[in-house]
């Protein structure tokens, strides 16, 4: 058992590494089960790489990243909105557009600064066991925020998931919502990157979401399961930081994607078990027959 225990009662970095997992895991299952739910993977993506030049410039003027990380991706949100609105492109081609232009310029705003050779690691990769106490209480703020919002908010988020016409004759207006949304996805971004990094976000987003969408049909069950397994990524994924010396967010991350392809295959299996037949079939005689 100590293997499992002694390194988050014997190391305070652990500790605050966990607690900051928890949160970003919380925040990712809320956020990530409307993002599966409605295809938002692409703007999820978008805005997980679209942060790199908010947070290049914060980091350059000597401002806090998460300051950066937030122009970054209401840049980037507005900059959707705009193209979509003044051109008959679609969005997606609007994301796609904003998401190559962002990365690029973020890439170029690094590659002229000879000061980032170990900001932009942790940048893309996170830096969960140097996590602060006060950055705890952002990321604490940030989840409560975004859970409060998607509990307001569920019953529009769900008609939008599955009929946009229907939420709008219920009263909520579809254009709207899809913003809040969107907010919702552009803060937990921008308060996870610290922890796994703009690189590994999204697949924190998607990965326990995903896992959920096969363990359950409901939204409830969804964002337990979710929830849940996020929760067991962190952990399971430091423990391996700790003893095999890898890198903590891509261990958290790998440990959620690996958890949905086994259940992935561990569902595929059960589908495929009850079409196979119990017992050979009893052989009838006919009345006649010798």
């Amino acid at each position: 058992m100590s293997w499992f225990v002694d390194p988050f009662t014997s190391n305070e970095f652990m500790q605050r590494a966990l607690l900051a997992g928890v949160l970003v895991a919380v925040a990712c299952a809320v956020v990530g089960t409307f993002v599966v739910l409605r295809g938002l993977a692409f703007i999820g993506d978008a805005l997980a790489h679209g942060v790199l030049p908010g947070v290049a410039a914060a980091l350059l003027l000597g401002w806090p990243g998460l300051i950066g990380a937030l122009a970054g991706a209401i840049a980037m949100i507005a900059g959707v909105s705009v193209v979509t609105r003044h051109s008959r492109l679609s969005s997606d081609t609007a994301i796609g557009l904003l998401f190559v232009g962002m990365l690029a310029l973020g890439v170029v705003m690094v590659s002229r600064s000879r000061t980032f050779t170990g900001d932009i690691v942790n940048i893309l990769f996170g830096e969960v066991f140097g996590v602060a106490v006060a950055d705890l209480w952002v990321q604490a703020a940030a989840t409560a925020a975004v859970v409060v919002v998607a509990l307001v908010c569920a019953r529009p988020f769900l008609l939008l998931s599955f009929d946009p016409d229907q939420a709008e004759v219920s009263g909520f207006r579809a254009s709207r919502y899809h913003h809040v949304m969107l907010g919702l996805i552009a803060v937990t971004v921008v308060v996870s990157f610290q922890t796994v990094g703009t690189l590994l976000v999204f697949g924190m987003l998607l990965a326990p979401a995903g896992t959920g969408a096969l363990l359950a049909h409901r939204v409830g069950p969804m964002v337990a399961w979710a929830t849940a397994i996020g929760v067991g990524s962190v952990y399971a994924g430091l423990l391996v930081s700790y003893h095999w010396d890898v890198a903590g967010g891509a261990a958290v991350v790998l440990c959620a994607v690996g958890t949905f392809f086994a259940v992935l295959a561990a569902t595929g299996v059960r589908r495929a078990w009850p079409a196979r037949p119990s017992a050979r079939p009893a052989r009838t005689v006919a009345a006649g027959g010798s």
